[in-house]
């Protein structure tokens, strides 16, 4: 058998996923191929979860305190190692075992894309009778089996200072963000980092420190760097400023800005087809400027380079729901996988959602699928309103006890009335500001509301983005909680169905159909939607006299929406979709989102926009 191609694997991989609900998918779903991401930002949860794993390895675990030097780069490492560990265990195990249905070694194959050769040879073999031939062609598709990817998630916004016991801060290797990154630096994993949220200088400065990132004298580096980014201006600028620093880029990650789920990074209008489009038409050029700019600053440190320039992998997520537009992206775009992550909070195999939280999925309306403020980093945070989370919230409201206790302080950057920083999602925060509010004069009824509802509608994600892992796996939660918060995209509003992982894997290659019955619009058009109904939000909560910097941004916006809307009419007869009809219902669509934005008046605008 000639040497198996990209295509014989996986054509998708598993986003991060809140804190807890990807923390151990790769122990879930890389033995069968797939590439998964764990987010290692929360080292309390992290440390919880390695514990659980170490018993079930059988291995002694050592607890890692506080109270330890560098203790949380330390919990990361050694739970990167378990995972690392565990899952060569597991594909060993695989390898070793006979080749016949209802194995996990049967399930790989079964799970692959029709398309790919590994399958096809797989399916040869099931009809071959015993003997050598068939055995030769086992021993041949077990030595092809591997493992899916163990990325690495930081969101480089969650990166706070941290502290001596003396209360002196401690020096930049040590915020949450560059522990992280040390953590997975020192494990055994040959893997990327994701670094999502934006630039970090600081971050980025720190992993210029770290030579596992940069190549050795065979032109490899052990670790890699993929940036999550909403456009290719941010892939540019983000890509030069670590380039600069003699860091390479493998991959960049691009996401919807609106159409995912956790927290909502939207762009100033720009659609994904447009975004996706400019990727295609200047990624030699993004490489070979990246390229260029990276040799240099390797020369200037007197460092081993690239021979050639590397590659660099495109790949898209956000909202994807069909086999058609899954393979469009693929085909049309050359994006090398597609990210699937809300469907997957369906798949009990894949996540970790407990029963309670899994039921209320599986029986929620769109209505139940919000962009909101909960988040205390003041970015626009997905939520789910019929999640336990939000009921506790609730709850503590009517019982004029707002906010939550601040167990693992992740999120504390706010300094308003405290000289040390702390969440405003906590009980401290809520009660001080609440009492501001009080004290405000000339306030009417309905603005004390609303700002009463802004400081209150915070949600502690430390704690709720974490909960599931330890409902689901029946392990004790150190601070007795059982409120889960939940970050779905709102794609997820389409998909009802508790399903199993062949039923989802299915799914996204077209072998079956998980959409439930509300109408769904195709990719482009739901984010479209999502975009529009974001720009009337802006516009309601903006004043009416606004600065000239805000009009401006207005018109951007929905000069960018109508740019996007004029490329989609003109890539259509292009696109794969499932029925003839469905061009003629993506063009209506397309056509009455445009209406809607030539006839939608902007603060400071007289005049309607002709198109």
């Amino acid at each position: 058998m000639s040497e198996v191609t990209m295509n014989a694997y996986h054509t998708f991989h598993i986003p991060v996923m809140g804190l807890a609900f990807t923390i151990d998918s790769p122990l879930k779903v890389g033995r069968f191929g797939i590439t998964s991401v764990v987010s290692i930002v929360e080292d309390n949860l992290i440390e919880e979860v390695r514990k659980f794993y170490h018993g079930v390895e059988g291995s002694p675990v050592v607890p890692i305190s506080k109270k330890e030097p560098d203790f949380r780069a330390r919990r990361i490492q050694d739970y990167l190692d378990l995972l690392d560990r565990m899952l060569k265990a597991q594909v060993d195990q695989m390898k070793a075992a006979p080749l016949f249905a209802g194995t996990d070694t049967a399930k790989y194959f079964e799970l692959l894309p029709e398309q790919s050769p590994l399958k096809a040879r797989y399916n040869q073999f099931l009809y071959l009778p015993e003997g050598s031939e068939k055995t030769s062609i086992e021993n041949e598709l077990k030595a092809a089996i591997k493992p899916g990817k163990i990325e690495v998630n930081i969101m480089t916004k969650i990166d706070k200072n941290n502290y001596t016991p003396n209360g002196e801060i401690l020096p930049p290797e040590f915020s949450d963000a560059s522990c992280a990154l040390r953590g997975f630096v020192k494990s055994t994993l040959r893997s990327a980092v994701v670094f999502s949220a934006g630039m970090n200088p600081r971050l980025y400065s720190y992993a210029e420190s770290l030579p596992e990132f940069f190549p050795d004298e065979t032109g490899l580096a052990k670790k890699s760097i993929i940036l999550k980014v909403s456009d290719f201006r941010s892939a540019m600028i983000q890509g030069k400023f670590l380039a600069k620093k003699g860091l390479w880029i493998s991959e960049f990650r691009i996401e919807s800005g609106l159409n995912c789920g956790g927290h909502a990074f939207a762009t100033d209008g720009f659609l994904l087809g447009p975004i996706l489009e400019e990727f295609k038409n200047k990624r030699e050029e993004l490489r070979k400027e990246l390229f260029e700019i990276v040799s240099k600053a390797h020369a200037q440190k007197g460092i081993h380079s690239f021979s050639v320039p590397p590659e660099i992998r495109v790949t898209v997520q956000g909202g994807i729901g069909t086999y058609e537009e899954d393979q469009f992206l693929l085909s049309y775009y050359g994006v090398e996988s597609t990210g699937w992550g809300s469907p997957f909070l369906l798949v009990p195999e894949a996540t970790n959602v407990d029963e309670s939280t899994l039921q209320e999925l599986s029986n929620a309306s769109p209505e139940d699928f919000y962009l909101s403020n909960a988040s205390p980093l003041g970015v626009k945070f997905y939520n789910f309103r019929r999640s336990s989370g939000n009921k506790d919230r609730l709850e503590k409201i009517d019982k004029e006890r707002p906010g939550s206790a601040c167990f693992n302080k992740n999120l504390t950057f706010n300094t308003e009335f405290t000289e040390r920083p702390i969440c405003t999602a906590s009980r401290e925060y809520q009660f001080l500001k609440l009492k501001e509010v009080q004290v405000t004069e000339n306030l009417s009824e309905a603005e004390v509301a609303e700002r009463v509802e802004n400081i209150t509608e915070k949600e502690c994600l430390c704690q709720g983005l974490s909960t599931s892992f330890f409902l689901k796996n029946q392990v004790p939660e150190p601070h007795n909680l059982v409120s889960v918060t939940l970050c779905p995209g709102p794609n997820l509003a389409f998909f009802s169905k508790v399903s199993t992982l062949e039923e989802m894997v299915g799914h996204i290659y077209g072998r079956t159909n998980l959409l439930n019955d509300i109408t769904r619009p195709h990719l482009f058009i739901n984010e479209l939607h999502l975009y529009l109904n974001y720009l009337k939000s802006e516009v309601e909560a903006s004043e009416r006299l606004v600065s000239a910097k805000q009009s401006t941004y207005f018109k951007t916006f929905r000069d960018n929406l109508l740019e996007g809307i004029r490329y989609y009419k003109i890539i259509s007869p292009k696109m794969t979709l499932e029925k003839p009809e469905a061009h003629q219902a993506f063009e209506i669509a397309l056509a009455e989102v445009e209406t809607a934005l030539t006839q939608l008046n902007l603060p400071g605008e007289t005049l309607t926009v002709s198109v």
